[in-house]
Formats: C-alpha cells, structure tokens, sequence
C-alpha cells in the first residue's frame, strides 16, 4: 500500500496568504512525478495555526527520489540565483505514515 507525507507548518496568520500563494504558484512542480498519488494543503479552521500539506505516495522511495531531485528544488534547495524569500512557516515537522486500509465512496 501507498505511504503519506504530511509536513506540519506552523504558519502565523499574516504569512498564510503568502504560503498558499507561493503553493499555488508551484502547482504541476509534484503531479508528474514517478510514484506520486495525491497532493492537499489544508487550511486551519479555527484555534491553531497549523497548515497540513498531505502527500501520497506509492513507496517510500518513490517519495525520496523526488526529494532529491524535484522536490529539493521546490524546497528552496535548489539551485536559485538571487535572494531567496523568507519562509512563511516558523516551524516544521515531517510526519510519516503506511496507509494499512483505505475506502473510498461506494460506486452506485
């Protein structure tokens, strides 16, 4: 079965228009690569301000190989001229997980 990413943001409430501006602004830089599933930043609603960015992926190192390449780039490792912007997360956690079940809407 499928592994999730999820990078925990902590994302003060004037820096949360930049960061969805600046995942909007990426959109396609993950959808094409070998092994990726799905994608969703979710927004906070209310009492916290912690963004959740979701990832699945087919194995493990599907999701590594694009670390080190593609996604090193859009993390702000690549290899960018110039000054790069500030961050709009003051913090970070990666949380990892195997999808051991799944269901989906019943087809009818």
């Amino acid at each position: 079965m499928s592994i999730v990413k999820i990078n925990v943001l902590t994302v003060p409430e004037e820096q949360r228009e930049t960061l969805e501006q600046r995942f909007a602004a990426r959109a396609g830089a993950v959808e094409g690569s070998d092994g990726f599933e799905w994608f969703e930043l979710l927004r906070p609603v209310e009492g916290t301000d912690t963004y959740l960015v979701y990832t699945r992926w087919r194995t493990e190192e599907d999701f590594q190989r694009w670390m080190a390449g593609r996604g090193q780039a859009a993390h702000g490792g690549g290899g960018e001229q110039g000054e790069r912007p500030r961050p709009a997360a003051t913090d970070a956690t990666l949380w990892s997980f195997e999808v051991v079940q799944q269901t989906g809407p019943k087809q009818g």
